[in-house]
């Protein structure tokens, strides 16, 4: 198994880059720790650090990004196409000026119909009971917050990307 099938696949739909630059921090090693001039004189001083790979309790993620809920549905679909489908999409239920999350997420169930899905946002036009009405599997949908933490959202990466259990 290459490094590139090793990761789990991740889009982010938003139409923020602030929001796909902290998802990417939050997400990937490599974004979350920032080598500060403290880090290169221990370094300097007591050589390179022991492994930095991951091991098992610390998935490793591929981040992709879509900034409308067309541009989203376009690539999960050529992903799938691919055999190399995302595991969780991570998606804003406000999109201006193209499909909100709801209408997002009723195309993407029409594609990738197992694709767990995350709904962020601050406010929505739609509530979560009727959300939950309307695509009724808690399994594969979950709600998160704006503003939201680090912790919790690579929690629900971590969870929501672990296989189902037999």
């Amino acid at each position: 198994m290459t490094q590139r099938e090793s990761k789990k696949r991740v889009l982010i739909i938003d139409d923020s880059e602030a929001i796909h630059t902290d998802f990417r921090r939050i997400l990937t090693p490599e974004q979350r720790r920032s080598r500060g001039d403290i880090d290169l004189l221990e370094e300097a001083l007591f050589g390179p650090p022991a492994s930095r790979t991951t091991g098992p309790t610390e998935p490793e993620f591929e981040v992709d990004s879509a900034f409308q809920g067309q541009e989203g549905l376009a690539k999960i679909r050529a992903a799938v196409e691919a055999h190399q489908p995302y595991a969780l999409v991570f998606l804003d239920y406000r999109m201006p000026p193209g499909w909100n999350g709801a209408e997002t997420l009723r195309r993407l169930r029409e594609v990738a119909p197992s694709l767990r899905v995350v709904l962020c946002s601050a406010y929505s036009d739609y509530s979560w009971a009727e959300l939950v009405r309307e695509f009724s599997d808690l399994q594969l949908l979950k709600e998160l917050r704006k503003p939201f933490n680090g912790q919790e959202v690579r929690e629900l990466a971590v969870t929501l990307t672990e296989p189902a259990p037999a």
